[in-house]
């Protein structure tokens, strides 16, 4: 049986041990510390009834019913570093809540943590699971488990479609469409990896094109991958019908920028009945419907028209805010093509210069038309008025920039970009574990109100101390005060169900 003893040493200090007795003889098991003062001794009493409750597993037999707190002196704790649990707790729970924790092995919810809190390779990102967040996987386990995960994107894209019907009462009536490429650190090609148009100024690398579905609010809901030499034209369709048989919708409407516009797939939504919103390239209509928009639309702040025409109708609005930008684009290029004129040797082929034979001069032309459309945007749909007015079409269409920055989100804080692996298989799961750290990021983003930047760095506030307990050998760990204003931010994430 242990006891605790306290004794005089030299001086006025005293010193606390661990007992116990042996045939009659006194056997020393713990020295537990030294003090001088009484507060110094209590502390030091309580330590070593700490540590002989820890060696025999028993409570005080008379103990009051309190629940003691770790008692520590800095003498007898050692320093080991921090994590950041808080950090982990909130990321994990809200994959919880969209519903990725439950069927899917750990391992791949921990690297989606990981990605979002620092962006790395998947190897790399395991080791740092350890250091940031105390939790240890085994590298083969990666390895044993990657494959599988590939099955998952539908499992995945269903999830993240319940939880936005859910929390953002998303009802297929209004679905955001656009694309945007990755490029690669390598300048070997294969049947996925193609030279293509770069949105990253990356054209001698080869890519892949990342086509992505959001919902009103910016929240992601599908994606889907093509080779880097496709025309993203031509992937709208087939990833929009892809959605509808799926997910057998009725009613829909689609919002995608002009570079998604041509005859043959306006003709396509309409035959699929696909309502659609779509930018429209004002500079290259004909003539005559050129003309009919100059002698329709008035130059006034807010002023709207509408134009039939065979790609459905043609709403223009005039801004004086955009006149003034578009003015200023306009004279700045008209200046640089006068000072080329000047220096013959010099001249090449820019805006508002055309070659006439031997000679290059303005586009006196251009210049005209470009003057007519200053202040202009157009905008293609099939809705007809009595449902949508031209107001209620533009404000859905600037809706559009929700997944513009949801591209921001996932290429920059999320460092989707570039990409390292070199293999199919390792490429898709990659934009899988994107996706899945976009939707966590994006639920923030739109219930805190802060980017998720700022939010990460506010969680990283919040440690767990990492202290070692050098009587008993026990690791302690204490949590620094949560900020009343990260506290606030916690609550709007509270899952309400």
């Amino acid at each position: 049986m242990l006891h605790k003893r306290v004794l005089k040493t030299k001086g006025n200090s005293r010193a606390v041990q661990v007992i116990r007795y042996k045939n009659g003889k006194r056997i020393i098991v713990k020295h537990i510390g030294s003090g001088k003062s009484d507060t110094e001794i209590t502390l030091l009493t309580e330590m070593a009834q700490q540590y002989i409750n820890d060696i025999t597993n028993q409570s005080i037999l008379f103990a009051d019913g309190k629940q003691q707190e770790d008692v520590l002196l800095l003498a007898q704790i050692e320093y080991l570093g921090f994590y950041y649990t808080f950090l982990y707790d909130v990321l994990y729970d809200i994959q919880s809540q969209i519903g990725y924790t439950h069927s899917v092995d750990n391992l791949l919810t921990d690297l989606v943590v990981m990605h979002i809190t620092e962006p790395a390779s998947k190897l790399r990102s395991i080791e740092l699971m350890e250091t940031y967040f105390g939790v240890k996987h085994r590298r083969q386990r990666y390895y044993e488990s990657a494959l599988k995960w590939l099955d998952l994107k539908k499992v995945m894209e269903k999830k993240t479609l319940q939880f936005a019907q859910q929390e953002y009462k998303f009802n297929f009536s209004l679905l955001f469409y656009d694309v945007t490429t990755l490029y690669f650190e390598t300048f070997e090609s294969d049947e996925l990896r193609k030279t293509g148009f770069s949105k990253d100024s990356k054209s001698q690398q080869p890519q892949i094109l990342v086509a992505l579905l959001v919902t009103q609010d910016g929240f992601p809901i599908a994606y889907e991958v093509f080779a880097g030499n496709t025309f993203e034209g031509h992937t709208m369709l087939p990833v929009i019908q892809s959605f509808i048989k799926e997910h057998d919708v009725q009613h829909f409407t689609v919002v995608a920028d002009a570079a998604m516009i041509s005859t043959a797939n306006i003709e396509a939504l309409q035959t699929a009945q696909i309502n659609y919103i779509v930018g429209a390239r004002l500079g290259n209509l004909s003539n005559e419907l050129f003309n009919e928009i100059n002698i329709k639309m008035a130059r006034r702040d807010g002023n709207t028209i509408r134009i039939n025409t065979e790609k459905g109708y043609l709403i223009c609005s005039f801004s004086m805010q955009r006149y003034k930008k578009d003015k200023y684009e306009m004279d700045k290029q008209i200046e640089k093509a006068k000072a080329l004129l000047k220096q013959p040797s010099k001249t090449r082929l820019v805006k508002f210069l055309k070659a006439d034979k031997a000679n290059t001069k303005l586009n006196e032309e251009l210049i005209k038309k470009t003057i007519a459309l200053l202040g202009l945007k157009g905008y293609h749909t099939d809705i007809e008025e009595s449902i949508a007015n031209n107001i209620t079409i533009i404000e859905r269409y600037h809706d559009l920039y929700k997944i513009e920055q949801a591209f921001r989100v996932s290429k920059s804080d999320l460092q989707t970009r570039p990409i390292f692996h070199f293999k199919q298989e390792p490429i898709k799961l990659h934009l899988l574990i994107c996706f899945m750290a976009l939707a966590v990021s994006k639920h923030i983003e739109l219930k805190t109100a802060t980017s998720i930047r700022a939010f990460l760095t506010k969680c990283k506030k919040v440690t767990d101390a990492r202290l070692l307990n050098k009587i008993n050998n026990k690791e302690i760990r204490i949590r620094t005060l949560i900020p009343p204003d990260l506290q606030k931010l916690i609550s709007k994430l509270a899952s309400p169900h």
